[in-house]
């Protein structure tokens, strides 16, 4: 997405110049004084697209809805009113999680690698509801104005190692200095991280789970990058020192112990995110059965075993493993999307089919086994079925660009050239790539010449893209 990069650059270049007080509506109170929460929330929209459109994501299902159904969860007893949220699962072995103003949730993969627990986890999370809930960027708009060059220049130097071919290198910088930007610059200065923390403690008790995982985190976060000389960009964007976590320890020993430390959930989502970034499968197998010496009952780790017996083509030896977790929980939907995908991986068509109708019947609107019957559908080589199936999905997800470019993949297969460009249309749209979206339109609209009422719609589609367009163009100015 080449031509994206001067987009990002003045997008960058917008979050770091100062915004007098003139440019913005006045809403009364201290924190509406220079942006409103729609603003916000359409800032936010406009940098999730450029950041969609240049650094790689975890397209798995799973992650995603775990993800984002654990965020909602917090939300619910959380200070967080405007509950749009927006998540972006970013492909990254580093340890990472932030919030960007107008509600979005972005997520390293290496977050799952780094908190052990459940628990730890939902202590991150909670840390970045807060700042959401409490409007610190909003907040922090006076801060803005005393923006410091070094912090301008990094971000340039990002953009622009990623422009000259850095690879993962300039993308890494494009994040990180982008998170940087608006979250030390603008939003976290001492007093609102402590503020964060303090409210997220609040959320995390609230929701059942024990607040004592926070400092915890932050304890063993510190003694293992003490003495690096380039930490996390976690801890280069919420710095963790020892009154930071004392503070945060001896607010949590306040509460009532009893809370949630873990869930077999989220340790079978770390066995997925380990492999992801095991640099063999047959590694990966290794390091899970030593687990499983060391404690035979340990089932995310029979559970890693299989997954990585999958991805190495031990199909017998992956159905023996699952074969003990699935008589322990027969309806477990993460056992049985990994039964599923053995399946498919073996050739065992008819048993995948018989599976996902089974599962279909208990989880009806699960959006990983929905995705899991759209691919086996597409093994079978039933284009249709699985262009009809989408079509459902989207009713849920009509926001998720990997939903889009499946969409847009199967709809070429099954010949619908008008749905192609559609579809192409909108993830380029989500991708933040307006020009290319409304020219998809374009084409689209061509070939529907001869339909006055399907042309109608997508000229009015591409209408609202251009409104679009102009209004982040302004945003820009």
């Amino acid at each position: 997405m080449n031509l994206l990069r001067p987009t990002l650059l003045t997008l960058a270049c917008l979050l770091a110049l100062p915004a007098t007080a003139s440019d913005l509506p006045s809403l009364g109170d201290a924190s509406s004084a220079l942006v409103s929460p729609q603003q916000e929330h359409q800032l936010g929209r406009a940098w999730l697209g450029l950041l969609r459109g240049q650094v790689s994501q975890l397209a798995d299902p799973q992650l995603k809805d775990f993800v984002e159904s654990s965020v909602y969860r917090l939300s619910e007893t959380s200070q967080l009113q405007d509950r749009r949220l927006e998540f972006v699962l970013l492909d990254s072995p580093q340890i990472n999680a932030f919030a960007a103003p107008g509600g979005i949730i972005g997520v390293n993969g290496g977050l799952f690698l780094y908190a052990q627990t459940e628990a730890e986890y939902a202590s991150v999370m909670a840390h970045e509801l807060a700042h959401l809930s409490q409007r610190h960027f909003a907040r922090g708009l006076e801060a803005q104005q005393r923006m410091q060059v070094p912090v301008m220049a990094a971000m340039l130097a990002g953009i622009v190692a990623a422009a000259a071919g850095a690879g993962d290198v300039g993308i890494a910088a494009i994040a990180s200095t982008q998170a940087a930007a608006i979250q030390e610059q603008r939003r976290f200065s001492r007093q609102n991280e402590q503020e964060a923390d303090r409210i997220g403690l609040v959320n995390l008790e609230k929701a059942g789970f024990d607040p004592r995982a926070m400092p915890s985190m932050f304890e063993r976060l510190m003694r293992q990058y003490r003495y690096d000389r380039k930490p996390p960009e976690f801890l280069l964007t919420h710095p963790v020192s020892e009154s930071r976590i004392a503070d945060t320890r001896n607010r949590a020993e306040q509460y009532a112990a009893g809370g949630n430390l873990d869930s077999l959930r989220y340790q079978l989502m770390r066995a997925r995110v380990s492999l992801i970034y095991e640099d063999t499968p047959g590694l990966a197998a290794k390091r899970f059965r030593s687990m499983l010496q060391e404690n035979p009952e340990l089932d995310a780790a029979r559970y890693g075993l299989a997954l990585a017996q999958i991805k190495g083509g031990q199909h017998k030896q992956a159905r023996e493993s699952l074969q003990p977790l699935l008589q322990k929980a027969p309806n477990d939907t993460t056992y049985n999307l990994a039964q599923i995908e053995l399946d498919m991986a073996s050739g065992q068509l008819a048993e995948a089919q018989s599976r996902v109708e089974r599962l279909r019947a208990l989880y009806p609107s699960n959006y990983p086994l929905q995705q899991a019957r759209v691919d086996l559908l597409m093994k079978q080589g039933r284009i249709q079925d699985a262009e009809q199936a989408l079509d459902e999905l989207l009713k849920d997800r009509p926001k998720d660009p990997d939903i889009w470019y499946l969409v847009a993949e199967v709809r070429g297969l099954s010949g619908n050239t008008i749905g192609l460009h559609q579809a192409r249309a909108e993830f380029f749209a989500l991708v933040g790539d307006f020009d290319q979206a409304i020219e998809q339109l374009d084409f689209a609209k061509r070939r529907a010449s001869n339909n006055f009422q399907l042309a109608s719609r997508i000229d009015a589609r591409q209408r609202e893209l251009i409104d679009d367009q102009r209004m982040i163009e302004q945003m820009l100015r």
